[in-house]
Protein backbone atom coordinates (compact mmCIF):
# COMPACT_ATOMS: atom_id res chain seq x y z
CA UNK A 1 0.00 0.00 0.00
CA UNK A 2 1.48 3.41 -0.76
CA UNK A 3 2.51 5.97 2.29
CA UNK A 4 -0.83 8.28 0.92
CA UNK A 5 -3.24 5.65 1.59
CA UNK A 6 -1.22 4.96 4.85
CA UNK A 7 -1.53 8.28 5.96
CA UNK A 8 -5.24 8.26 4.96
CA UNK A 9 -6.18 5.50 6.51
CA UNK A 10 -4.55 6.85 10.20
CA UNK A 11 -5.88 10.27 10.17
CA UNK A 12 -9.45 8.66 9.78
CA UNK A 13 -8.59 6.05 12.31
CA UNK A 14 -7.33 9.40 14.39
CA UNK A 15 -10.72 11.56 13.39
CA UNK A 16 -13.27 9.26 13.36
CA UNK A 17 -12.21 6.55 16.75
CA UNK A 18 -14.97 4.62 18.00
CA UNK A 19 -16.95 5.95 15.09
CA UNK A 20 -15.37 3.91 12.66
CA UNK A 21 -16.44 0.59 12.70
CA UNK A 22 -13.84 -0.35 10.32
CA UNK A 23 -11.25 0.65 7.73
CA UNK A 24 -10.17 -2.19 4.95
CA UNK A 25 -7.54 -2.03 2.90
CA UNK A 26 -7.79 -4.07 -0.51
CA UNK A 27 -6.59 -3.70 -4.09
CA UNK A 28 -5.67 -0.27 -3.07
CA UNK A 29 -8.67 1.13 -1.63
CA UNK A 30 -9.88 1.95 1.81
CA UNK A 31 -13.59 1.47 2.89
CA UNK A 32 -14.48 3.52 5.94
CA UNK A 33 -17.21 1.47 7.93
CA UNK A 34 -20.10 3.97 10.14
CA UNK A 35 -23.17 3.02 11.88
CA UNK A 36 -26.46 4.03 10.15
CA UNK A 37 -27.02 6.43 12.63
CA UNK A 38 -23.24 8.14 12.12
CA UNK A 39 -23.64 8.16 8.48
CA UNK A 40 -24.58 11.60 7.91
CA UNK A 41 -22.61 13.35 10.54
CA UNK A 42 -18.94 11.56 9.29
CA UNK A 43 -20.04 12.24 5.27
CA UNK A 44 -20.68 16.16 6.74
CA UNK A 45 -16.86 15.85 8.16
CA UNK A 46 -15.61 13.89 5.31
CA UNK A 47 -16.12 16.76 3.03
CA UNK A 48 -15.22 19.96 6.12
CA UNK A 49 -12.38 18.83 7.63
CA UNK A 50 -9.33 20.56 5.74
CA UNK A 51 -7.37 17.40 6.16
CA UNK A 52 -9.52 15.17 4.36
CA UNK A 53 -11.59 17.67 2.27
CA UNK A 54 -13.87 15.23 0.09
CA UNK A 55 -15.29 17.67 -1.99
CA UNK A 56 -16.78 15.28 -4.24
CA UNK A 57 -19.31 12.26 -4.45
CA UNK A 58 -18.62 10.18 -7.26
CA UNK A 59 -21.46 7.39 -7.31
CA UNK A 60 -23.67 5.91 -4.25
CA UNK A 61 -24.20 2.10 -4.50
CA UNK A 62 -26.95 -0.55 -3.29
CA UNK A 63 -25.30 -3.72 -1.67
CA UNK A 64 -27.40 -6.69 -1.10
CA UNK A 65 -25.40 -9.37 1.29
CA UNK A 66 -28.45 -11.57 1.65
CA UNK A 67 -25.81 -14.29 0.58
CA UNK A 68 -22.55 -13.57 0.42
CA UNK A 69 -19.08 -15.96 -0.78
CA UNK A 70 -22.21 -18.47 -0.92
CA UNK A 71 -22.85 -18.56 2.77
CA UNK A 72 -25.17 -17.01 4.69
CA UNK A 73 -24.71 -13.37 5.69
CA UNK A 74 -24.71 -12.87 9.94
CA UNK A 75 -25.60 -9.48 9.88
CA UNK A 76 -27.78 -6.56 7.90
CA UNK A 77 -28.62 -7.36 4.70
CA UNK A 78 -28.84 -4.01 2.73
CA UNK A 79 -25.85 -1.71 2.61
CA UNK A 80 -24.71 1.63 0.76
CA UNK A 81 -21.30 2.59 -0.73
CA UNK A 82 -20.52 6.06 -1.36
CA UNK A 83 -17.58 6.43 -3.59
CA UNK A 84 -15.99 9.87 -2.89
CA UNK A 85 -13.22 11.75 -4.16
CA UNK A 86 -10.71 14.50 -2.40
CA UNK A 87 -9.14 16.46 -5.49
CA UNK A 88 -7.12 18.64 -2.91
CA UNK A 89 -5.27 15.86 -1.57
CA UNK A 90 -5.80 13.51 -4.54
CA UNK A 91 -7.25 10.36 -2.88
CA UNK A 92 -10.55 8.27 -2.97
CA UNK A 93 -12.71 6.75 -0.18
CA UNK A 94 -15.25 4.30 0.48
CA UNK A 95 -17.89 4.81 2.80
CA UNK A 96 -19.94 2.39 3.52
CA UNK A 97 -23.24 2.15 6.07
CA UNK A 98 -25.75 -1.08 6.95
CA UNK A 99 -29.18 0.00 6.98
CA UNK A 100 -30.18 -1.75 10.55
CA UNK A 101 -33.88 -2.78 9.11
CA UNK A 102 -34.01 -5.59 6.45
CA UNK A 103 -37.89 -5.57 6.39
CA UNK A 104 -37.74 -1.16 6.07
CA UNK A 105 -33.60 -0.59 4.90
CA UNK A 106 -33.56 3.46 5.44
CA UNK A 107 -30.38 5.49 5.64
CA UNK A 108 -29.57 9.37 6.02
CA UNK A 109 -29.79 11.17 2.60
CA UNK A 110 -26.56 12.91 1.51
CA UNK A 111 -28.12 15.37 -0.90
CA UNK A 112 -27.38 18.35 1.47
CA UNK A 113 -24.18 17.25 1.84
CA UNK A 114 -23.34 16.69 -1.88
CA UNK A 115 -25.89 17.56 -4.65
CA UNK A 116 -24.58 14.83 -6.65
CA UNK A 117 -25.89 11.99 -4.53
CA UNK A 118 -29.44 12.72 -5.51
CA UNK A 119 -29.95 10.86 -8.85
CA UNK A 120 -27.85 8.22 -7.08
CA UNK A 121 -29.82 7.29 -4.13
CA UNK A 122 -33.01 7.97 -6.39
CA UNK A 123 -31.42 5.07 -8.52
CA UNK A 124 -30.74 2.67 -5.52
CA UNK A 125 -34.12 3.18 -3.99
CA UNK A 126 -35.07 2.36 -7.46
CA UNK A 127 -32.93 -1.08 -7.99
CA UNK A 128 -32.76 -2.44 -4.28
CA UNK A 129 -35.44 -0.78 -2.37
CA UNK A 130 -33.12 0.97 0.06
CA UNK A 131 -34.93 4.29 1.32
CA UNK A 132 -33.27 7.85 1.87
CA UNK A 133 -34.60 9.96 5.13
CA UNK A 134 -34.45 13.48 3.56
CA UNK A 135 -34.28 12.90 0.33
CA UNK A 136 -35.87 15.51 -2.28
CA UNK A 137 -37.51 13.56 -4.27
CA UNK A 138 -37.28 10.22 -3.77
CA UNK A 139 -39.39 7.89 -6.42
CA UNK A 140 -38.44 5.61 -9.13
CA UNK A 141 -35.31 6.46 -11.87
CA UNK A 142 -34.88 3.24 -13.88
CA UNK A 143 -37.56 1.10 -13.87
CA UNK A 144 -41.45 1.92 -14.79
CA UNK A 145 -43.68 3.72 -12.54
CA UNK A 146 -45.88 0.50 -12.18
CA UNK A 147 -42.85 -1.95 -11.86
CA UNK A 148 -43.74 -4.03 -8.60
CA UNK A 149 -40.31 -4.91 -6.49
CA UNK A 150 -36.41 -3.96 -6.88
CA UNK A 151 -35.01 -6.01 -9.34
CA UNK A 152 -30.94 -6.14 -7.76
CA UNK A 153 -32.33 -7.86 -4.96
CA UNK A 154 -30.81 -11.18 -4.77
CA UNK A 155 -34.31 -12.57 -3.98
CA UNK A 156 -35.90 -10.83 -6.88
CA UNK A 157 -37.14 -13.49 -9.50
CA UNK A 158 -35.27 -13.12 -13.14
CA UNK A 159 -38.46 -13.10 -15.27
CA UNK A 160 -39.97 -10.85 -12.38
CA UNK A 161 -42.97 -10.73 -11.10
CA UNK A 162 -45.42 -8.69 -14.41
CA UNK A 163 -44.89 -8.18 -18.03
CA UNK A 164 -46.51 -5.22 -19.80
CA UNK A 165 -48.04 -5.67 -23.23
CA UNK A 166 -50.15 -3.18 -25.60
CA UNK A 167 -53.84 -4.54 -26.12
CA UNK A 168 -55.03 -2.94 -29.21
CA UNK A 169 -59.04 -3.69 -27.73
CA UNK A 170 -58.31 -1.31 -24.77
CA UNK A 171 -55.94 0.88 -26.63
CA UNK A 172 -52.99 0.90 -24.08
CA UNK A 173 -50.43 -0.77 -22.39
CA UNK A 174 -51.74 -3.18 -19.47
CA UNK A 175 -49.91 -5.17 -16.99
CA UNK A 176 -50.63 -9.08 -16.33
CA UNK A 177 -48.92 -11.67 -14.41
CA UNK A 178 -45.25 -12.82 -16.20
CA UNK A 179 -46.63 -15.83 -18.22
CA UNK A 180 -43.10 -17.26 -19.13
CA UNK A 181 -43.11 -21.01 -18.19
CA UNK A 182 -39.61 -21.60 -16.11
CA UNK A 183 -37.75 -24.32 -18.01
CA UNK A 184 -34.13 -25.68 -18.21
CA UNK A 185 -32.46 -25.37 -21.35
CA UNK A 186 -30.45 -28.69 -22.07
CA UNK A 187 -28.31 -28.34 -25.34
CA UNK A 188 -28.92 -31.53 -27.59
CA UNK A 189 -26.49 -32.84 -29.80
CA UNK A 190 -28.07 -34.69 -32.91
CA UNK A 191 -25.63 -35.89 -35.59
CA UNK A 192 -25.70 -37.71 -38.38
CA UNK A 193 -24.42 -41.29 -38.06
CA UNK A 194 -21.72 -40.55 -41.51
CA UNK A 195 -21.22 -37.08 -39.47
CA UNK A 196 -17.10 -36.02 -40.78
CA UNK A 197 -16.90 -39.11 -42.84
CA UNK A 198 -15.63 -37.64 -45.89
CA UNK A 199 -17.08 -40.26 -48.05
CA UNK A 200 -20.35 -39.34 -47.29
CA UNK A 201 -20.90 -35.13 -47.87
Amino acid sequence: MSAKLERLEVLLGEVFGARALSIKKDRGELTLEVAAADYHAVAVELRDRPELAFEQLIDVSGLDYQTWANQVWGRERFAVATHLLSIANNWRLRLRAFAPDDGFPLLDSLCDVWPSANWFEREVFDLYGIMFSGHPDLRRILTDYGFVGHPFRKDFPITGYVEMRYDPEQGRVIYQPVTIEPRENAPRVVREANYGDAGHG
